[in-house]
């Protein structure tokens, strides 16, 4: 049934789960009494969430990564649900958004138009990100990872994440030096690391995370093991969702401030790789029981955090 519905793309499917993600949104600021005095900064993380998902979406067809389905907007809102406390982050999905606009730009590079353009876009783009969550800027490794793919022949394109770095740095600079020159110190103070995984408040989330780390791991593993069989032309752009994700997981084991919901770096590359494992699947049955499974698995954990 799930697998019948979004098997294709259609106003009606992209609705459905603009709908899902608007309900479990609001269930969850309704455990909050108080939620409505923040309304505005509320309906802004929700334009944040929308937008993500339009990104993602524009991403997967307009680069060929999925066969004209919807299942990644579904994964994705399903990874959404594992840590419903995102709904509240909005420092958090702002610096996701901009790393999707970096995505965006860096998967495109296998179409090699204009690749210094869109090496020094995704590396701005990463820049602004790190602005929100520092340790975002680990993410350039993956600027440096599509230019060995694409355009590693010209030495011009790797002094383009550096000249992004430089531009950044100096807008940002004088931007904390005209309104508040505390920012600086702040930002800085994010550089410290933290590896302990001792934040968790309840049992439950203990059990979002166990359940995701399962499912990621299938899935990672999955495209790893198969990322050969794709098609060629597709072949580079499917190896950085791996790097990405890794890098993702990188980012959630060093940040200071640990929390479950940093995972959110992670989501799009695994939801291309768990869309990827579904439609190159010739059996309808599994397809079926993976995607009722993750459904089941992800509203689960969201209606225990309630």
């Amino acid at each position: 049934m799930i697998t019948s519905l979004f098997r294709k793309s259609t106003p009606l499917n992209y609705s459905l789960v603009a709908f899902l993600l608007l309900i479990c949104f609001f269930m969850y600021q309704f455990q909050d009494s108080n939620w409505v005095n923040a309304i505005s900064l509320k309906m802004i993380i929700l334009s944040v969430l929308l937008g993500i998902l339009f990104v993602v979406n524009f991403i997967v067809k307009k680069n060929g990564l999925t066969k004209n389905s919807s299942y990644t907007i579904l994964f994705y809102l399903l990874l959404l649900l594992f840590f419903p406390s995102l709904f509240n982050d909005f420092k958090l999905l702002l610096a996701n958004f901009f790393l999707m606009m970096a995505m965006r730009r860096l998967i495109s590079l296998q179409s090699l138009k204009s690749p210094k353009e869109k090496i020094f876009d995704a590396s701005i783009w990463i820049f602004v990100a790190s602005l929100f969550h520092f340790w975002c800027i680990l993410f350039i490794l993956l600027v440096f990872i599509s230019i060995i793919f694409h355009v590693s022949r010209d030495y011009r394109n790797w002094l383009l994440p550096f000249v992004a770095f430089f531009v950044i740095a100096t807008i940002s600079v004088l931007a904390a030096m005209i309104f508040d020159i505390t920012w600086i110190a702040c930002f800085l103070e994010q550089r410290k690391t933290n590896f302990q995984l001792d934040y968790f408040t309840n049992n439950y989330q203990n059990i979002a995370l166990s359940v995701y780390v399962v499912t990621a791991l299938y899935f990672v593993f999955s495209m790893i093991f198969s990322v050969t069989n794709k098609p060629l032309i597709l072949q580079a752009s499917f190896k950085k969702m791996i790097f990405a994700f890794f890098i993702g997981i990188v980012v959630f084991l060093i940040s200071p401030e640990k929390n479950s919901t940093i995972l959110v770096f992670t989501f799009m590359p695994l939801s291309v790789m768990a869309t990827s494992n579904i439609e190159y699947s010739q059996s309808k049955m599994y397809q079926e029981i993976v995607s009722i499974l993750f459904v089941i698995l992800a509203f689960f954990c969201f209606f225990s955090q309630l």
